[in-house]
């Protein structure tokens, strides 16, 4: 059996995508996933299923991992098409600051997290710093595979672009 990859142009991320313009028609549901706490209770969500349902044609599905993929995802204000989630993370804020929206140290406790409930909190306030402005793809396939690989990749991806938080 094939597993989600959500690479560029996959079909699990073009129904990621449809899922989340779906989301932005049902506001309530969006909602509903925005006061998740837990990933249990994303998974609570019938929009949740929704997703679940039209990604699971395409590969075997990570429960957990596609339920911080959801959570996350609904929090998504904008998403942008371009640039790594860990390279956004290191751009700097507007305004000519030259600081990286998400401070050096709170991006080495980032690779530290382990546990999906615990990246769940976490990757939430990454996404409120970054003003809901995030790479959905990027940030899908990060965290439905948050493992050692991932924490790597995003390591090198922050530092190329905030050598200042080095």
């Amino acid at each position: 059996m094939n597993l989600l990859r959500f690479d560029r142009e996959s079909l699990e991320t073009e129904a990621l995508k449809a899922w989340l313009r779906w989301l932005d028609e049902n506001r309530g549901e969006r909602a509903i996933l925005r006061r998740c706490g837990t990933l249990t209770d994303v998974v609570f969500s019938p929009a949740y299923h929704r997703l679940r349902s039209a990604v699971s044609r395409f590969g075997f599905v990570d429960d957990d991992g596609l339920a911080l993929v959801a959570g996350l995802a609904a929090r998504i204000k904008e998403n942008i098409g371009s640039g790594r989630i860990a390279e956004q993370m290191a751009t700097a804020k507007s305004g000519g600051d030259t600081k990286a929206r998400v401070s050096g140290l709170r991006f080495r406790r980032l690779l530290k997290v382990k546990e999906r409930d615990d990246l769940f909190s976490t990757m939430t306030r990454v996404i409120a710093l970054l003003g809901g402005s995030v790479n959905m793809q990027s940030l899908a396939q990060g965290v439905y595979f948050w493992n050692d690989k991932t924490r790597k990749q995003w390591a090198f991806d922050y530092y190329s672009k905030a050598p200042g938080e080095v």
